[in-house]
């Protein structure tokens, strides 16, 4: 279940098909350029509907060929390199007539994992009424020179003429009349350049975007519009005052350093998603612009005012975030959960997998894997299955569960569970699958020695019943004769046999307390050498081996003695069933700062390094010499568990020929009873 208010993928396409932001995305597909998507703004732009999408750029816009679209285009997918531009024109078609816009856009090459263009996504915003703008202030400030060389002209002429005065008499008529004709010019360019300077206003306040006009060196605030006041959290008061007192929560950002450098330099500054703290309500607000400081120069071609064209996109930039933050939670939940995650189309069976979704079929990540390297690592027993579970799914539009054996390049065997849900394109027609896996492995085999254990406990339990039963019905039938050496031998086969069956028992009822983790522990103060003395009796008593202890006799642990001696007993009867050419057995004790270890060594045919690892692992069953030995594979892990409770290390050391040592040590407590003993 998705985490409250967290965007779906299928929901966020809608919402970027729907933002006000024009967004498009191309990719190379049979030879030429295609256009996988555009959402309404975009189509806007183009005066386009969704019939284009899907196809070639140059078929879908040809208004656009004789344009350097498609060339810049080809150049990103070829390089990798995203190209941004800046009041870049563009003529399109308006109700079937060629119109020239401008436009601010961004061509991104997105890459594939192996560093190749996979998609290139476009971003683009109309900037013409800005473009507009700022050619009318430029056509302002060559009126305005204009009118200054007409004064230089006309001054220099009025100067001639008052110089001829006394000799051109008759010319001066004609010169008033040419001065009164100037002067009606003078007057008129005047009331032009008062016109132009209320268009000018009229333009900035109108502006779809946030526009201010900061005259002079301390940027006082000469001309803004509602949008700009809107973004400043402001009224207009602060028309008249500089920039610093009108918002001094600019301090310590970089904003007026910018605009010193504009107005020195002369060269405009262009913003892109640029952190901004304003202040709104008491409270000091995060949002990001995009914004372009546009210098305005005077006669003299020094900066006189900066012209301000900016717009808020922290909506865009919280959007992207928040994309971005739950791909990352997506992908450390896959990770930690160890999940591969894939998207396969189903028309070219090419897949974009996580590398772990690779690893998962024995694949590396720099390798190529397709649908069809998925579905030919299956066994073949299971393929037709699992391919009908795939139909079924894009039939029914419903997830389908599976899981099936896979055979890795290395020839080795791995499960796998997997998950997929057809995707479906505009015209309904499923053309991708997602899907997620995860290598079972591990719980097969558990599964499967599990059920093994089962098979194996019921074969060792039955095999002494059937023992015991065929004695009692034996003795049964002998009941009423003389007691006998038959009855003896009777009743001490159905004894060994019960007692086969008590230990077996007793080895059931452990795993199911250390399952439980109610395996409780007995603490006392021993000694461990009379304890280990007077253990495996039964070995003692039946003649065919000999036991030699050794180690100090004085040396006293702190530990549940029945349990310890359980190892013990199992560590030995593990020798001589293994080693049955072992005629001594070795039991060992030693000492050290923190802790003893107690040894039990055979001298038979030893174990393989192969085995060794998994010696103490719950069900496994050791085969020595190609031989297989009675048992529930418990012994070697329930010692082990005992050890641990007792915060102990329990381990094995083994050379083939020589024979084997197990081992394991127990802490020594320096307080109370728990003291190693000076002899």
């Amino acid at each position: 279940m998705n985490a409250p208010n967290q965007i779906q993928a299928e929901e966020l396409l809608s919402v970027l098909f729907h933002s006000p932001n024009a967004t498009a995305v191309y990719a190379y597909k049979e030879g030429d350029l295609t256009i996988l998507s555009a959402n309404k703004a975009m189509l806007k732009f183009w005066g386009k509907d969704k019939s284009v999408i899907g196809e070639k750029f140059k078929t879908a816009l040809p208004e656009l060929h004789d344009q350097s679209f498609y060339d810049i285009l080809i150049n990103v997918w070829n390089s990798g390199e995203t190209f941004m531009a800046k009041d870049y024109p563009a003529v399109l078609l308006t109700n079937g007539f060629p119109e020239k816009f401008y436009f601010d856009f961004e061509y991104k090459a997105i890459l594939s994992p192996d560093g190749k263009t996979a998609y290139i996504l476009n971003t683009a915003s109309e900037v013409t009424e800005r473009q507009k703008a700022m050619k009318m202030v430029d056509e302002k400030s060559k009126s305005e020179q204009k009118l200054i060389n007409d004064l230089s002209a006309l001054n220099e002429e009025y100067l001639a003429t008052n110089e001829d005065l006394i000799s051109k008499h008759e010319e001066l008529f004609n010169a008033n009349s040419e001065l009164l004709r100037i002067k009606k010019e003078l007057l008129t360019a005047n009331h032009t350049l008062v016109e132009n300077e209320k268009r000018f206003k009229n333009l900035v306040e109108k502006s779809p975007v946030a526009m201010a006009s900061l005259q002079g060196e301390h940027f006082e605030v000469d001309i803004v519009n509602n949008k700009a006041l809107q973004i400043w959290n402001k009224d207009r008061s602060v028309v008249g005052m500089p920039l610093s007192e009108a918002l001094p929560e600019l301090k310590d950002q970089p904003f007026i350093d910018i605009l010193k450098e504009v107005y020195v330099t002369g060269k405009p500054y262009y913003g892109k998603e640029l952190k901004t703290m304003l202040e709104k309500d008491g409270e000091l607000i995060e949002c990001y612009l995009n914004f372009v400081y546009q210098p305005i120069f005077d006669e003299h071609h020094a900066t006189a005012s900066i012209l301000v064209v900016a717009t808020d996109v922290t909506e865009q930039v919280q959007a992207r975030e928040s994309i971005i933050e739950i791909k990352n939670r997506l992908e450390i939940a896959l990770d930690a959960s160890r999940l591969g995650s894939t998207e396969i189309n189903l028309s070219t069976g090419t897949m974009d997998s996580t590398n772990q979704f690779k690893y998962n079929y024995g694949y590396r990540t720099e390798d190529d894997f397709t649908y069809l390297d998925l579905y030919q690592s299956i066994l073949p027993e299971h393929r037709r299955r699992i391919k009908d579970l795939v139909k079924e799914s894009i039939k029914n539009n419903e997830v389908y569960k599976a899981e099936y054996p896979v055979k890795w390049k290395d020839g080795s065997i791995h499960w796998i569970q997997a998950h997929g849900r057809p995707r479906f394109n505009n015209e309904g027609i499923a053309d991708r699958m997602v899907g997620m896996n995860a290598d079972i492995t591990d719980k097969k085999l558990a599964e499967q020695r599990k059920d093994d254990f089962l098979s194996v406990a019921s074969h060792e339990l039955k095999t002494p019943l059937t023992a015991v039963r065929a004695s009692i019905q034996l003795l049964n039938r002998i009941k009423e004769k003389p007691y006998s050496q038959t009855h003896i031998r009777l009743i001490e086969q159905s004894d060994r046999g019960i007692e086969k069956m008590c230990m077996l028992i007793d080895d059931l009822l452990n795993m199911s307390r250390l399952g439980q983790d109610q395996l409780m522990l007995e603490y006392q103060t021993f000694n461990l050498h009379e304890m280990l003395s007077k253990s495996c009796h039964h070995v003692r008593l039946e003649g065919k081996h000999e036991l030699i202890l050794k180690g100090d006799e004085l040396l006293e642990i702190h530990a549940d003695e029945h349990r310890i001696e359980q190892v013990v007993i199992n560590l030995v009867n593990n020798a001589i069933k293994y080693a049955k050419g072992s005629k001594k057995i070795h039991i060992f004790t030693e000492a050290e700062q923190d802790y003893v270890k107690i040894s039990v060594r055979d001298f038979g045919q030893g174990i393989s390094e192969a085995v060794i690892p998994h010696l103490f692992d719950r069900y496994y069953r050791a085969e020595h010499a190609g031989k297989s030995y009675s048992g529930l594979g418990l012994g070697l892990y329930i010692c082990s568990e005992i050890i641990k409770k007792h915060s102990g290390k329990i381990g094995v050391e083994s050379k083939i020929g020589e024979g084997s040592t197990f081992w394991f040590t127990l802490p020594i407590k320096k307080s109370g009873k728990a003291s190693l003993a000076a002899g």
